[in-house]
């Protein structure tokens, strides 16, 4: 059974700014997702195991998802000087990130199966080994939600948990599926 309250002390602990339960009922990957990715706009788009088409396609995610019933959204919101803060939100996106490891880290202990799947691709390896050779850490890499076709907004709204908290903010977001 699930603890929601320890798992939100957890992840303010951790860093995070909100932390929420997660009905993985309401998790849907939309093929326009995944055209976004193929878009490339964040270029790496067959450069890496945790983004498409590395990381599977949307039938492989769902078949993944699908083991799951229940997990937590993590949310980490920052302050931006003006809707162009670049260093802000990148540094935003930094914090996000070391937040996302410090729990992973933690929530592993608890339930080594875990899902964790993060806010942009994968950074566990400096270089990934992406399509030369598997990856060096099967069971602790992650892909972003986006890579697995999920609309953060839709996922954040069916969830109950707010995604603009304003002009000059900036929320990256965050899921772990646990059982």
């Amino acid at each position: 059974m699930i603890n929601y309250k320890e798992l939100e002390d957890i992840g303010h602990k951790t860093g995070f700014t909100h932390i929420v339960p997660l009905d993985c009922k309401t998790i849907e990957l939309l093929p326009e997702v995944r055209q976004m990715c193929q878009a490339d706009t964040c270029h790496m788009y067959e450069k890496n195991w945790s983004c498409p088409p590395g990381c599977g396609s949307l039938e492989e995610c769902r078949q993944i998802i699908g083991r799951y019933t229940h997990g937590i959204i993590v949310q980490t919101v920052g302050d931006l000087e003006d809707e162009l803060d670049g260093e802000g939100m990148m540094e935003t996106e930094h914090q996000h990130k070391s937040h996302f490891y410090e729990m992973e880290k933690i929530l592993r202990q608890i339930w080594p199966d875990m899902l964790a799947v993060g806010a942009g691709c994968c950074t566990k390896c400096k270089t990934c080994t992406y399509p030369d050779a598997p990856c060096r850490f099967p069971g602790k890499s992650f892909s972003s939600m986006e890579a697995y076709g999920m609309l953060v907004t839709q996922i954040c709204e069916r969830n109950h948990l707010k995604y603009y908290y304003g002009s000059c903010t900036i929320a990256y977001t965050s899921c772990y599926l646990l059982e």
